[in-house]
């Protein structure tokens, strides 16, 4: 079979390549021509389009589109072509300095930009700048938190802990174990209006509490069974009471394996002279500050939003009793949250935002 048509060959000029690697990693470029700007770069260095297209993860067809049209026309070839319509009267040059100013810098009188803020210090229409603001996808009035995890063997345990989840050892029981401290039962000040048609359910803003409780829970990571149990406090000898049950519940013929964080009831000489004793419990701590690990924090929080958050409960009995009904009916028809990224690529992430953080202002 013959080797198919020969390519034309894609050399560039350095001020080619310059442009195109700035447009492949600024982060205002428009992700299109970012995206071509890789493709003619990955084809100058001589790999075929089929290469290409499996490392960018695109079809072949769309490299030889592209590849081509840079060979007719060189740099213009990757500009998208002027659409029919009203003539632009906002250039890419004003374009490009509202989405820098937005990212490099702030206004003296406030810690973001706005809408009006910026369409005053550019000279545009406030819908002028929302509509490059979504284009760009960028949203000033909005933050996010994050924390990253000091713990010294935080790549050994993230690797442990994801193994457990997704290759879990046999002939045993892998259980993530967790308490919901301080749960508060309350209930509204005034009658609740409940929801009618064109009018959404309303509450008091403030409510009465009526004391707390603690629940304890061990999800069982296969199938998504909880062993819960309810405390009136959280101190080590509650958890040691939980751990009981947890041994009481499971045939004595599994080993047990838990995954739990670095709380202080975990720790005290008579949980680690307790856990010696018992030899079938394997304890898989979680790096400090990556609750993320844990898939209890998850089942409490569907927990909190389908049975606690909107409920109204005059005693702590009647919270437990509302806890109680909640487990029995997860354990009814339980379902399991899968964990499906490897411990590599979690670590990969975490490296590349590692990378971005780093060269960000503080």
């Amino acid at each position: 079979m013959g080797a198919g048509r020969p390519k034309a060959e894609l050399v560039l000029k350095d001020t080619e390549r310059d442009q195109l690697s700035v447009w492949a990693r600024r982060r205002k470029t428009a992700q299109a021509l970012a995206l071509r700007s890789r493709i003619v770069l990955a084809c100058s260095s001589g790999a075929e389009n089929k290469a290409v297209a499996a490392e960018l993860k695109v079809t072949k067809q769309t490299v030889c589109k592209w590849r081509g049209r840079f060979l007719q026309l060189r740099l213009d070839g990757l500009l998208d072509a002027p659409r029919p319509g009203a003539p632009r009267t906002i250039d890419d040059a004003r374009v490009d300095a509202v989405i820098a100013k937005t990212l490099e810098t702030q206004p003296m009188n406030a810690s973001h930009w706005s809408t009006r803020t910026m369409a005053k210090e550019a000279r545009l229409s406030q819908t002028a700048v929302s509509r490059i603001w979504r284009a760009f996808g960028l949203q000033p009035h909005r933050q996010e938190t994050f924390k990253l995890s000091t713990d010294p063997l935080f790549v050994e345990k993230t690797r442990d802990i994801v193994g457990l989840y997704i290759d879990p050892p046999v002939k045993a029981m892998v259980l993530c174990v967790d308490e919901e401290s301080q749960i508060q039962a309350l209930d509204r000040t005034q009658p609740i209006l409940p929801l009618a048609p064109g009018v959404a359910e309303r509450r008091t803003h403030d409510d009465e509490r009526h004391g707390t409780t603690t629940l304890f829970a061990a999800l069982e990571i296969a199938i998504g069974k909880v062993i819960g149990e309810l405390h009136g406090r959280h101190r080590s000898s509650e958890f040691l009471k939980f751990l009981r049950t947890i041994e009481a519940s499971v045939p004595t013929d599994l080993d047990l394996h838990l995954v739990m964080d670095n709380d202080g009831t975990h720790k005290t000489p008579a949980m680690r002279s307790w856990f010696a004793r018992h030899p079938r419990f394997h304890v898989h701590f979680t790096p400090a500050s990556a609750s993320w690990l844990k898939q209890a924090e998850r089942w409490f929080a569907s927990l909190t939003e389908k049975q606690i958050r909107r409920g109204t409960h005059r005693s702590t009995r009647q919270l437990e009793d509302a806890i109680r009904s909640y487990l029995a009916l997860n354990n009814a028809e339980p379902k399991p949250f899968v964990w499906t990224k490897p411990a590599d690529a979690i670590l990969a992430s975490i490296e590349r935002f590692c990378l971005r953080i780093s060269s960000s202002p503080h």
